[in-house]
């Protein structure tokens, strides 16, 4: 047993897990498209940072001792067939957001090696990627959540190098730039709450390992809340740091802002770290994301929801077989949209990405409430839900029509295997078995 746990993630690579997820890439260009909306970003950063929070809150409330994953926790709240909507929802979401963080990381090394920047080679670079980090995570989650400790920090530095360059800044007297001169009004601080909280999106991974977590009743929602809130404020620091950086003209147009920000006061040599901080952030975040989409793939192949081959492991546990199918996802999606520009096939798949989360957080709030949880944690939940639909209405009708195309599709995946296979709807919605 005491072996078992050694093998397992503790608290710093669970926590690891949840802020490396929610850092990933889109914080680095989110900038430009916040630049226009003035003093309305920064109040769409905290409305979307509470939001998060509160979803997060909810989340952490279905964890138990067992550590089976979300999947097993919708299960007991509303049956197998929402337990697989949640659990295709969320691996979905996490195969176009796999695509989407190997895309941004070799972008990013392009800006280093301009000879990489054209659209085919960048497609190979991220499949390269792609398959290295396939490789880590076979060697079996501590692997993955070693790799995740070392990566975490280094994310960081970029945010946190254009917040001590405004301290700085502001602390020598020098002129800052000042935010767009825009009105603050309900409509326009509902477009940044609906961009930033796409940045804010990844905590939920913490949720997704089945028995791999140390004292997941603990470690679990720690990582949920504590990350959550470190993460929004950070990214409410930064990004308005950025705007304070740049003229609002310069930030809109840029296709770097973190770089062209440091660039502004520190010289090209901060623009080459702030691209280096932003593959290691993009290329941290795609090893979470194929360990994520690995035990979301097992935990619905244990119950016949997707066939049983996915259900294949080695050594403690490792789904190497569900691993395998979401590097082969992800580079599909890298591979049938490789002549697109950077920013087109990287708007596509967040595209996919964002419109399948929103139901993982809805189900997931609702069977947190079904709890019955005292008065002020009801109200916590329910201010998620809230949140929850709002971002449905602010993320658009074309995302959430490819959110119903693709849980269409899961559902007729779900109802061909379950034919092949024979199985009854209480074994396919029986609970995974313990992996040794």
């Amino acid at each position: 047993m005491v072996r078992q746990d050694e093998d397992k993630l503790g608290p710093w690579m669970t926590m690891a897990l949840a802020v490396g997820s929610i850092i990933g890439a889109g914080i680095f260009m989110l900038p430009v498209a916040l630049a226009p909306l003035g003093p309305n970003a920064v109040a769409g950063w905290l409305i979307s940072g509470i939001g998060a929070l509160c979803i997060a809150f909810a989340l952490s409330r279905l964890i138990t001792s067992d550590g089976e994953g979300l999947q097993a926790y919708v299960e007991r709240s509303f049956g197998p067939l929402a337990g697989f909507v949640v659990a295709w929802s969320f691996c979905a979401s996490q195969w176009a957001a796999n695509a989407a963080l190997a895309i941004a990381a070799a972008s990013a090394v392009a800006r280093l090696v301009p000879g990489l920047a054209e659209p085919g080679s960048i497609a190979l670079v991220a499949i390269g990627f792609i398959a290295f980090l396939a490789f880590v995570n076979a060697l079996g989650a501590r692997a993955m959540g070693r790799l995740a400790v070392l990566t975490t920090p280094i994310k960081l530095v970029p945010l946190l190098a254009v917040i001590v360059l405004v301290s700085v800044t502001g602390a020598q007297g020098q002129a800052l730039a000042p935010l767009a001169p825009i009105p603050m009004t309900i409509n326009t601080i509902a477009t940044a709450a609906a961009l930033t909280l796409f940045a804010l999106t990844g905590f939920e991974n913490a949720t997704a390992p089945v028995g791999k977590v140390r004292d997941p009743e603990r470690n679990i929602p720690r990582a949920l809340i504590l990350g959550t809130a470190f993460v929004a404020l950070l990214y409410l620091l930064a990004s308005t740091s950025v705007l304070l950086l740049l003229p609002s003209a310069a930030a809109e147009a840029s296709t770097a802002p973190f770089a062209d920000a440091l660039a502004s006061r520190w010289g090209e040599s901060a623009a080459i770290l702030a691209a280096l901080g932003m593959a290691v952030s993009a290329f941290g975040g795609l090893n979470n994301g194929i360990m994520v989409a690995g035990e979301l793939g097992y935990s619905m192949a244990v119950r016949r929801d997707l066939p049983a081959v996915l259900a294949a492991t080695r050594g403690r546990g490792t789904p190497i077989a569900a691993q395998l199918m979401a590097a082969a996802v992800a580079s599909l999606l890298v591979l049938s949209n490789a002549s697109k520009t950077t920013a087109g096939l990287f708007s596509f798949v967040i595209l996919l990405s964002t419109s399948s989360v929103l139901l993982v957080y809805f189900i997931g709030g609702l069977a947190a409430l079904k709890q019955r949880p005292a008065p002020l944690a009801a109200a916590i939940i329910v201010v998620g839900l809230l949140f929850s639909l709002f971002a449905f209405y602010g993320s658009g009708l074309d995302a959430n029509l490819w959110g119903l195309a693709l849980l269409a599709f899961g559902l007729v995946v779900r109802f061909g295997v379950r034919r092949a296979s024979g199985s009854s709807p209480a074994a396919a919605g029986a609970p995974a078995a313990p992996r040794e």
